[in-house]
């Protein structure tokens, strides 16, 4: 049975009786093999250099008239290097040939060994071979594209330590690091503070026991000591049986600080019309419902003592109204936007929240060093964090004892409000809208929200806020 593939077939061989039957040899095993011989170096020069003539194999001698041996090898090679080359030695040359396969040579075969079957299986052989050669580079470089022309930094780096093995140039470009530099480093020297570190472990230490995409939010630290937010994206890959983690980075600092602004509008307006309202309902409705007071203390005068019960009882009415008023206006403008006393307003917050006495209450706070580092819009929001959580504690937790404590750590702000209810457990209750509101909070002063909990051990909200943001 002869192969019915069409081929095209290049013989380099000044030999005519060695041309004639290796030509026979392959009339024997192939029906439609077309062949070209050409006898010197310089006429194969010229049939592979024009790209219209299309072959499928080479047929080299490696002694030819005008050149030999290894500069005859990469001249061929390097014309065509998509064209497998079979080299037609002798046993004078064998030594060179076995070496020669370090040149790009696909096979050699002896002159004086050769049969049409072996000629046959070679030459088959090494046409598919060079073709998923070719499909395996094609594949790497569209990898190797994808990889470097990438408008997103992007790296590589090992389960063991996290070194970087490759980085891509967006990453070199946002960086700053040469990429010397980057695979003398590991993946945490971008890490800009302890707790940033345990998060990133963690999720490396996921990400290698469940071979998921990872994903999760952190700043990290230009060359130029620039800090940036950045969202990564993480994968295990698998290069000659090892792993390895491919992650994706995308600066996000410029969203952020978008998303900050339009949040700060937010609350700002939502701040100033609780404080319009507030400030209204202290300075005009508690005025008009003192007036009414007083009128009913002039009637007093002038009905009999009998019928002055009805009025005592309004006197009464309207002075809880009155103090109802008062404490809604304080929690809409709370105290310090005429005084800066924090404590103060936590201890008037903590009032009104514990009206009935139900809870134990208590307050930690480093005045000395708090007080001058905390500006008003950063008091506000931690007095907003307080309200909100007082809010959940009243209508969930269940729970006998508060403590607030504020102080500062590292140069950081450390925020906890702790009680000791009923508990939850984060990761099984669906957080709702108030939780948001107290991560969203922090995260507008570059800061991050911890929540500390599980059935039966009570709740602890920790805000951590960098002072030099």
């Amino acid at each position: 049975m002869k192969d019915i593939e069409q081929l095209n077939l290049l013989i380099i061989e000044d030999n005519f009786g060695d041309f004639v039957l290796i030509n026979d040899y392959i009339e024997e095993q192939f029906v439609n093999a077309t062949v070209t011989h050409a006898t010197r170096f310089g006429d194969a020069e010229k049939l592979l250099s024009n790209y219209a003539n299309i072959y499928d194999a080479i047929l080299l001698d490696l002694t030819l008239p005008d050149k030999q041996g290894e500069a005859l090898i990469t001249e061929i090679t390097q014309i065509r290097p998509s064209i497998p080359v079979i080299i037609l030695t002798g046993y004078g040359d064998l030594a060179f040939s076995i070496r020669s396969l370090t040149l790009q040579v696909s096979d050699y075969l002896l002159k004086d060994d050769i049969t049409a079957s072996a000629l046959y299986k070679s030459i088959k052989y090494n046409i598919e071979r060079k073709r998923n050669n070719l499909l395996l580079q094609e594949s790497e470089k569209r990898y190797s594209n994808l990889f470097q022309l990438s408008p997103q930094p992007m790296w590589i780096v090992s389960l063991d330590g996290y070194s970087f093995l490759q980085v891509n140039n967006a990453t070199v470009n946002q960086y700053g690091y040469t990429e010397e530099e980057f695979l003398n480093m590991c993946l945490f020297d971008l890490v800009i503070d302890d707790m940033e570190f345990e998060e990133r472990n963690q999720m490396a230490l996921s990400i290698s026991e469940s071979k998921n995409v990872y994903k999760g939010r952190f700043k990290h630290l230009k060359k130029n000591r620039e800090i940036i937010d950045v969202d990564i994206y993480s994968s295990l890959i698998q290069i000659n049986n090892m792993h390895y983690e491919s992650t994706i980075a995308i600066d996000v600092t410029e969203k952020i600080r978008m998303e900050h602004r339009i949040t700060k509008a937010i609350i700002k307006t939502q701040e100033d019309e609780r404080y319009e309202i507030g400030t209204e309902l202290h300075d005009n409705v508690c005025q008009i419902l003192a007036s009414s007071q007083l009128s009913l203390q002039m009637l007093t005068d002038k009905i009999s003592p009998s019928e002055t019960k009805w009025i005592d009882k309004s006197k009464t009415l309207i002075g809880l109204a009155l103090e109802e008023i008062r404490n809604i206006s304080h929690r809409l403008a709370p105290t310090f936007y005429d005084s800066f006393s924090i404590v103060d307003t936590f201890k008037d917050l903590l009032e009104n929240f514990n009206t009935e006495s139900k809870y134990d209450c208590m307050i930690e706070v480093d005045v000395p060093s708090m007080q001058s580092k905390i500006n008003t819009d950063l008091q506000l929001n931690l007095y907003r964090i307080l309200q909100e959580q007082l809010r959940n504690i009243s209508k969930y937790a269940q729970a006998k004892q508060v403590t607030i404590q504020l102080y500062e750590e590292k140069n950081k702000l450390c925020f906890n409000i702790i009680d000791d209810g009923i508990g939850f457990d984060p990761y099984q209750v669906k957080k709702g809208i108030g939780l948001a509101n107290i991560k969203r909070r922090a995260e507008l002063f570059a800061g991050k929200m911890e929540i500390i909990s599980s059935v039966g051990t009570g709740c602890t909200i920790n805000i951590v806020i960098p002072l030099n943001n």
